[in-house]
């Protein structure tokens, strides 16, 4: 199948017209209207330093309901120990930067370019992207963030600085999803 190149509109092809891997779209901004729209279809923006908005929408796609979390027993523990204290929305762009900064294996550098903060930043602040933080002694030691958009969240990336600081976040997220009707 071909890649679409995107118009200057905020629009997409239909997400079954991707690729294999589930590159959909090439192209376009990353404008608060075109992310909304994207997520809003299934499509999300994902490239490196120096190469063009690349947006995908892979089939599978790796899907998390709240209600089937899994709390394993050295997690809980964890939880339950109050090593962690955690707030939501406090610290959105240091989360970002912090994610930004993660090594991952097979991958060189960050596709959280300068671009991407500031459009996730954008989003933060029209009430659309969210973050949860977890502190060590008031430290930053952990969060993620994603894109919530009606009874759906779309988790981007999460951190750690210490061990399980990501996963007590992803925890606390999985508590407030269900309290809101997050599905």
């Amino acid at each position: 199948m071909p890649v679409y190149k995107l118009p200057e509109e905020p629009v997409f092809p239909r997400p079954d017209l991707a690729e294999e891997d589930g590159l959909l779209a090439i192209g376009g901004d990353l404008s608060a209207e075109r992310l909304l729209n994207a997520y809003a279809s299934g499509i999300f923006p994902w490239y490196s330093k120096g190469q063009p908005v690349l947006w995908w929408s892979p089939d599978p796609r790796m899907v998390l309901f709240p209600e089937n979390f899994l709390r394993h027993k050295n997690l809980r523990r964890t939880v339950d120990k109050n090593i962690y204290t955690w707030s939501f929305d406090q610290h959105f762009e240091q989360v970002v930067e912090q994610c930004s900064r993660v090594k991952r294996k097979g991958q060189a550098g960050t596709w959280i370019t300068d671009e991407m903060k500031e459009a996730y930043v954008h989003l933060h602040k029209l009430g659309f992207a969210h973050s949860v933080e977890t502190y060590d002694q008031g430290k930053l030691a952990g969060g993620l963030y994603g894109v919530s958009l009606g009874s759906v969240f779309f988790g981007e990336s999460m951190f750690h600085l210490k061990t399980d600081a990501s996963k007590v976040a992803l925890w606390h997220l999985v508590d407030f999803s269900i309290q809101q009707g997050i599905r």
